[in-house]
């Protein structure tokens, strides 16, 4: 178990030349990873994805602005091309939710970009998501595969037909879009980790095909990182916490929303409530979104019809930032993890914090397992 996971903090390195670790990883948000965010939390020694999801019509506008900002304020190469030349590798990703298009649309991006990575989420089925990985790695062989799961089942599918270079594991406590049912990430990581290296010992994949590991879902500070880091994963992806940066592009209401909320577990609900009323429908049946709850989930869960929801949803985006809320109606996705989300800091700032809030809980426990062992 330990060479394996060396092996995977090993082949990151290689991958990501600029990495510090333990590695922190920004979640490729929908609408609100863009550009900026994205290279900020790569500037930081993390990873940044750029969320596309579904839609990649303004994808090409935010790696064009990566670039500028690249050309601006170069980030240190690390043996890695990071200028602007045709031959270059973005040091960043870009995220896709793939329940969206039966092809890929941006192929053409991903050869004239080529991004450190490209994050693969909610295929229609395993040969849609084949489809997406043999043509990445056909037209930028440099950019690498992660793909999310949030069960063991789609996990060992996964590798096994797809190989990714990353497996990111996300646990139900996780923000935003996942399965319904599933574990949280302190049974599920351990799991996942013991079906991959069965697969390994089985022979059903070669030891080189087995994916770096990393845990996603309730996860916002160093203690949580820690925590991860012992289950087996190589490194963390935070999507909540990020939300509460100065990057992200989400509306004043929305993050303040955020930093607000408290006892994540209570004031946060999965549901497909704000799917139906934001009209981001088409997620498969086994998908919903975990949101702060507000009126118009409480309404929903009284009884109220679909179409007044609605309406009342729409006469709310009139309002602005005082659209969001307890009492609001306007979706504001964050993770169970809401609660320890006290701040709003630079997302560089973000990084740094969690990765040496990591390293301090770690020697810590080794501090403790010594006088334990006196």
């Amino acid at each position: 178990m330990e060479e394996a996971f060396m092996a995977s903090v090993d082949r990151l390195k290689k991958d990501y030349p600029w990495i510090k670790t333990p590695l922190v990883v920004g979640a490729p948000m929908r609408l609100i990873a863009l550009a900026p965010l994205a290279l900020e939390i790569s500037r930081a020694g993390g990873i940044g994805f750029i969320g596309a999801g579904t839609d990649v019509s303004t994808l090409e506008d935010e790696l064009l602005h990566a670039q500028r900002l690249l050309s601006s304020n170069p980030m240190p190469s690390y043996g890695l091309q990071t200028n602007t030349s045709s031959t270059s590798t973005l040091p960043l990703g870009i995220g896709f939710i793939n329940w969206g298009a039966a092809t890929v649309p941006s192929l053409d991006l991903i050869r004239r970009f080529r991004p450190a990575a490209v994050w693969f989420f909610a295929p229609h089925d395993i040969e849609n998501l084949q489809y997406w990985t043999t043509e990445t790695r056909s037209v930028a062989p440099s950019t690498r595969v992660w793909v999310q799961v949030g069960c063991v089942t789609d996990a060992a599918e996964v590798v096994r037909h797809c190989h990714p270079d990353v497996l990111v594991v996300q646990g139900t406590d996780a923000g935003g879009h996942g399965l319904v049912q599933g574990a949280g990430i302190v049974s599920l990581m351990p799991e996942v980790s013991d079906a991959v290296e069965e697969m390994v010992r089985k022979g059903v994949i070669e030891e080189e095909q087995a994916p770096a590991l990393l845990a996603a879902g309730g996860i916002a500070e160093g203690r949580g990182a820690a925590a991860v880091l012992a289950l087996g994963a190589a490194g963390v992806v935070m999507g909540t916490r990020f939300l509460a940066s100065w990057e992200a592009n989400v509306a004043k209401g929305y993050r303040d929303e955020v930093v607000r909320a408290k006892d994540g577990g209570q004031s946060t609900v999965r549901t497909k409530v704000y799917d139906t009323l934001r009209g981001t429908t088409g997620w498969a049946e086994g998908y919903n979104a975990r949101g702060l709850i507000n009126k118009s989930f409480v309404d929903a869960a009284e009884g109220m019809g679909e179409e007044e929801n609605k309406r009342l949803y729409q006469e709310e985006l009139a309002k602005g930032n005082r659209g969001w809320g307890a009492d609001g109606r306007l979706t504001t996705y964050a993770g169970a993890a809401v609660g320890l989300v006290r701040e709003i800091k630079p997302a560089a700032e973000i990084v740094v914090e969690v990765r040496e809030g990591a390293r301090r809980v770690i020697e810590l426990v080794r501090r403790r397992v010594r006088e334990i062992e006196l």
